[in-house]
């Protein structure tokens, strides 16, 4: 009897595949590695050109692809879990996602989005929770910076990620660190790169690279930003033609009349701040909720996020796909907007309410996306400068870095009629 169990069981699962036509990529509780699931459907939209189902609230927003044995072959080595379901399965879920009483739906992934990472060249992946998630998950990307936003390549690409850059030219007003290597390194790089496009000053360079990037947005390309990219890229938007930078950055004082004369016509997310000018304060603006401001700790610092619908809202649905609504908190240069300085056609992805702040935010420019996510590192509640990198291995299920993955999937979907 034994002799017939065995190669019966052998059989059933090599023929298991002839029976059963989709894979099913959960992203509940029941997934054993959300992070590298993100990195296996870009793989597959890549490397195959193979159409995904993204299957928006069914299961924390999971993935289904037609089966092949390559597919389940790499989802088993990067350890992402995967169910083999029927094609009448298949057809049951799409059924149950699209029925029109249920706040669900299903979009089609089609063709990975060219990524760029604006980042100077020497930065290390841990830097910056996009790359180094990115790096976790396989997701290639390139690396650009001033020199390329300048000569014209962001039509290159499809999603542009703000590495965490200071975009009014005050190097991060990390002046305190001014006789560390690099700080002196950062300031050497920024001067001579401005004095190679004809700028008198940081400030005028970071300017024209922001107004690139917002063209670049607003001819249809998609960007994603974190911590004080976010704030400081409106910044010196309101600023243009002001001076808002002590001499201790660069060499001449600060219109102390600046904030009278700001220009919120031109931003992208926010309105009505006030630019923070004193050279030695590390803030950019008030639009950052401040820690005495927020009154929380890490035992008590969450945000929550907002439920969309999947039919009439697609766009802010697919954002916000996660197995939690409840997010742990995490501070950054830049860790939260207020929600009186955000426009009001700016949609609040994510917020607490308690402190009146909002932490991810989405809207569109022109015919172009962006998202702004508030914090340094979603798994490092207060990175400081020089610490060691966060293992994401330990961390393979990260809610917070869950939202980052989102954006770099979204311009893969195929284009709807959208309300938002």
């Amino acid at each position: 009897m034994i002799r017939l169990i065995i190669p019966f069981i052998i059989f059933l699962s090599f023929s298991q595949p002839l029976f059963a036509n989709r894979l099913l990529i959960p992203m509940d509780e029941k997934q054993s590695n959300h992070l590298k699931s993100y990195g296996i459907a870009y793989w597959i939209l890549k490397d195959y050109g193979v159409e995904i189902d993204w299957l928006l609230n069914y299961r924390g927003g999971s993935f289904m692809v037609p089966f092949q044995q390559a597919f389940a072959r790499e989802m088993t080595v990067r350890g992402v879990s995967f169910e083999v379901i029927s094609e009448a399965d298949a057809a049951g879920i799409l059924g149950e996602v699209t029925a029109p009483d249920v706040n669900m739906d299903a979009v089609k992934l089609q063709k990975p989005p060219r990524i760029a990472v604006y980042t100077p060249k020497t930065k290390q992946p841990w830097d910056d929770a996009v790359t180094l998630v990115m790096t976790y998950a396989e997701i290639p990307y390139d690396k650009i910076f001033d020199d390329e936003v300048l000569e014209d390549k962001l039509p290159e690409y499809d999603w542009l990620h703000l590495h965490h850059e200071d975009f009014t030219g005050q190097f991060g007003k990390f002046i305190h660190f001014k006789d560390f290597p690099w700080y002196r390194e950062q300031k050497r790089v920024a001067e001579e790169i401005a004095a190679k496009h004809g700028f008198s000053k940081v400030s005028q360079l970071k300017l024209a690279v922001v107004k690139k990037i917002a063209e670049f947005v607003s001819g249809g390309g998609y960007m994603f930003a974190m911590c004080n990219a976010t704030d400081t890229f409106d910044v010196s938007l309101a600023a243009e033609g002001l001076d808002i930078v002590e001499s201790v950055y660069d060499g001449d004082p600060a219109d102390q009349s600046a904030n009278q004369k700001l220009n919120y016509k031109s931003t992208l997310a926010f309105t009505d701040f006030q630019v923070v000018i004193p050279a030695y304060e590390i803030e950019f603006s008030n639009i950052d909720n401040q820690p005495e401001e927020r009154g929380l700790h890490e035992n008590n610092d969450f945000f929550t996020l907002f439920q969309f619908s999947a039919k009439w809202d697609p766009i802010p649905t697919m954002l916000t796909q996660n197995h939690t609504t409840l997010i742990k908190g995490f501070l950054g240069q830049t860790t939260a907007f207020k929600s009186r300085y955000i426009k009001p056609e700016v949609v609040i992805l994510a917020e607490n309410k308690a402190v009146s702040e909002a932490r991810y935010i989405h809207s569109t420019f022109g015919r172009g996306f962006f998202t702004f996510y508030g914090g340094h590192d979603p798994e490092d509640y207060q990175h400081k400068v020089g610490e060691e990198p966060t293992d994401l291995n330990l961390h393979p299920n990260s809610a917070g870095y869950r939202l980052i993955l989102n954006n770099i999937l979204f311009p893969a979907a195929k284009k709807k009629k959208l309300k938002t």
